[in-house]
């Protein structure tokens, strides 16, 4: 078959159009407007990162992004800012995207995957999988300890695994992913044997991913409130303080020699520490960069990209994270007007994606129109303008589903009732209110009102699960394994009493559900393309989200700053072969 080749370069020459959507882009967010009605073409949209290659649709990254590619020098302390604070350390416990980077500086998981997806040794060793394909059976180093001096063992395993499902800890993410998990036999100190309600053919994938990492089963079992503040794992730094929203200090684990061997690096980490500073304002975190204060920030400013790019002195990365891109918009599919696809696949049309990724990417975002990440193993990019960005589309839509007649603001009616609805979202960097503000004024033009509810995440995330709303605003799912969207979309992950499921949209398809549960249960590549390829036309149908663009994850640093490689479950920075190239404590 020919191979659909093209390289994706890192720089890009900035048109005059480009340009100016910038600055009207930072004068739309200071003032609070909607966004210019022309916003820069695709063709102006900047591409996913350096070196990258979109072959046959998908995208990949350079074998270099996942490997050391020469020794580092040993010393020194990288000082970085990130705009967030996780709250806790408890990775099993929360769905913070932070957790995809910080998980690495802490913990280890059992597997790793390779760039290619394939996967490799990281605490286990090998693994031995039933011919049903519902036991696996780990065999483990022997060689690793905790930060607290316990033992890594097959125990510790177990322990773990029943700390991801128990009610108690509130997982979000690890329990789901291990939802096939009925239980696990210690064979002996260093084999464990997981049993699987069902073939999983995701398993191993979601065990290399940060959020189901190895934390002590001592902490665990006498003392699991403590991990949120003093999180004891086998990682290559340990938690030296940490003070809630100011920051947080880790220390060289000087025995640390267990790295995953797909990374080339072994032995300790070269930092003697990493000095973590939670500084939600961009422009300072940009500000501090650029006058040296920091090494590193976690969350680069997309409004400073194109400067940091200019500057010989730092370094930019962008990268996309696999699974599920940015959502604007989640729909209630119970509730009305939002049970009638129609309707929901109207608003998706309505909403402008080019001008929504330059109001918060400053052309730093590609816009997307379907539901799995570019470089996501089984992604099928046949459906990339399925839902693309068409006015005309939207209005007939929404005038087959009885939404004919307008009132004297121009807000649509159907049976009496006008189109008014609720966004219900929290401001938070991901989805801030410029964005709600852009989805407000281009359903405005389709005829549709939507009013803000900004609450408190506490009462969002509450809501949320509780189905009370008809708009979410924002959203991502990162995952190294398509079945994200099992997770999102299936009616089993629906939230209940008794599953905090990321089903919030509450969608309900057989067709779906059968694809993607044969999709868990398949073992065999061209059949997994298969039904991933269908759920994702699926999903196109049923439109349950407004898909918007990729999810990035954009760093920069010093130039000083050697040795970055990037996680392959999450394309976030992996800090084990990082090292400085300049002279300080």
């Amino acid at each position: 078959m020919q191979r659909n080749t093209r390289e994706v370069p890192g720089k890009r020459a900035v048109s005059v159009r480009a340009w100016l959507a910038i600055v009207l882009g930072s004068l739309w967010l200071l003032a609070g407007c909607s966004p210019s009605e022309e916003p820069p073409s695709a063709s102006a949209t900047a591409e996913p990162a350096p070196a990258a290659q979109v072959v046959d649709g998908v995208l990949s990254y350079p074998a270099s992004d996942y490997h050391e590619q020469v020794p580092g020098k040993p010393g020194g302390t990288l000082r970085a800012s990130v705009a967030l604070d996780t709250g806790t350390f408890d990775v099993h416990s929360i769905a913070h995207g932070n957790v995809q980077w910080l998980g690495r500086i802490l913990y280890d998981a059992l597997v790793y995957q390779d760039e290619q997806g394939a996967i490799s040794p990281w605490l286990a060793k090998s693994w031995d999988i039933s011919a049903d394909g519902t036991v696996y059976t780990f065999h483990l180093r022997d060689d690793v300890t905790f930060s607290d001096g316990t033992k890594f063992n097959a125990e510790a395993v177990r322990v773990n695994l029943e700390h991801m499902r128990d009610p108690a800890t509130k997982s979000p993410l690890a329990a789901a992913y291990i939802a096939p998990y009925v239980q696990g036999r210690v064979v002996d100190e260093y084999t464990f044997e997981a049993t699987l309600r069902e073939p999983y053919s995701a398993f191993l994938d979601v065990l290399a991913q940060s959020w189901l990492s190895m934390i002590s089963p001592k902490q665990i079992l006498e003392d699991p409130k403590s991990i949120a503040e003093k999180p004891i794992g086998t990682g290559p730094f340990v938690l030296q303080s940490y003070t809630r929203e100011q920051g947080a200090s880790f220390a060289r684990r000087e025995d640390y020699n267990w790295a995953p061997p797909v990374t080339r690096h072994q032995g300790p980490a070269y930092l003697v520490g990493i000095e973590l500073t939670f500084v939600p304002e961009s422009m300072i975190r940009y500000s501090s960069l650029l006058a040296g204060q920091h090494d590193f920030t976690l969350d680069a400013p997309t409004q400073n990209a194109a400067a940091i790019r200019a500057n010989p002195e730092l370094v930019l990365h962008s990268r996309i994270r696999k699974g599920n891109p940015f959502r604007s918009v989640t729909f209630n599919t119970e509730r009305f007007p939002f049970d009638d696809v129609r309707v929901r696949k109207a608003l998706t049309q309505a909403i402008d994606r080019e001008g929504l990724a330059w109001v918060i990417g400053f052309g730093e975002y590609q816009t997307k129109s379907d539901y799995l990440a570019i470089n996501t193993r089984f992604y099928d990019p046949s459906f990339t303008d399925a839902l693309k960005y068409d006015p005309q589309a939207a209005a007939r839509l929404l005038d087959e589903a009885g939404w004919s007649e307008r009132d004297a603001d121009g807000i649509r009616i159907k049976d009496g009732q006008r189109f008014s609805v609720k966004l219900l979202m929290s401001e938070n960097p991901a989805f801030p209110s410029s964005v709600a503000v852009a989805i407000q004024s281009d359903a405005r033009k389709a005829g549709v009102e939507i009013e803000l509810d900004v609450l408190p995440l506490v009462q969002t995330t509450e809501r949320r699960y509780a189905g009370d709303y008809q708009l979410l605003g924002g959203g991502y799912w990162h995952s190294n394994t398509p079945d994200g969207l099992f997770m999102l979309y299936h009616s089993a992950s629906i939230p209940t009493d008794k599953l905090l499921g990321q089903n919030v949209g509450r969608l309900r398809d057989e067709t779906l559900d059968r694809l993607l549960s044969e999709a868990r249960r398949s073992i065999d590549p061209e059949r997994l393309q298969q039904l991933y390829s269908q759920a994702q036309q699926r999903l196109t149908e049923l439109v349950p989200a407004a898909p918007s663009y990729e999810s990035h994850h954009i760093v920069a640093h010093q130039a000083y700053v050697k040795g970055l490689i990037f996680d392959t479950s999450h394309n976030t920075p992996f800090f084990t072969s990082v090292w400085l190239d300049k002279e300080r404590p």
